[in-house]
């Protein structure tokens, strides 16, 4: 009966770690899309079974860095610590239906995220202008 009850919490031990690893819950490092050179650390949470990112760290720029070209609440706020990706929804195995906003130019965009297939430490996010051009990212898992 021991060897069931080890077996039992391992087994469940296993499942939560392949859980945490196929959800974009976590710390992701960005990459600048001009230069290659990692750019901020987002971390993903959930609330309210919806997910938002928001900048944890600046890695080019001073961490008192503040948010120039954002509108309303987000004016001339320090980047490091603001949400800027909101209110995304499961749909399958992508999260979509909420935005992001690009604090270089403080615009926002319908965004979507997934992780690539086998490749649980590579997320992908999209930016969708309302004209139909978009770009997408991939930012990496930090491990904690």
């Amino acid at each position: 009966m021991y060897k069931f009850w080890q077996i039992l919490l391992l087994s469940t031990s296993c499942w939560v770690a392949v859980q945490a690893q196929s959800s974009p819950v976590g710390t992701w490092k960005t990459i600048d899309d001009k230069t290659g050179e990692a750019k901020s650390y987002v971390e993903v949470y959930e609330k309210g079974g919806k997910l938002y990112g928001k900048v944890t760290r600046l890695l080019l720029k001073p961490a008192d860095t503040v948010c120039e070209k954002c509108k309303g609440d987000k004016a001339n706020k320090p980047v490091q610590g603001m949400v800027i990706v909101d209110g995304l929804s499961k749909q399958g195995d992508t999260w979509k239906g909420g935005n992001i906003m690009d604090p270089e130019n403080g615009n926002y965009y319908s965004c979507s995220m997934w992780l690539e297939p086998g490749q649980p430490n590579e997320l992908r996010v999209r930016g969708k202008h309302w004209s139909g051009i978009y770009r997408t990212q991939t930012w990496y898992r930090i491990k904690e």
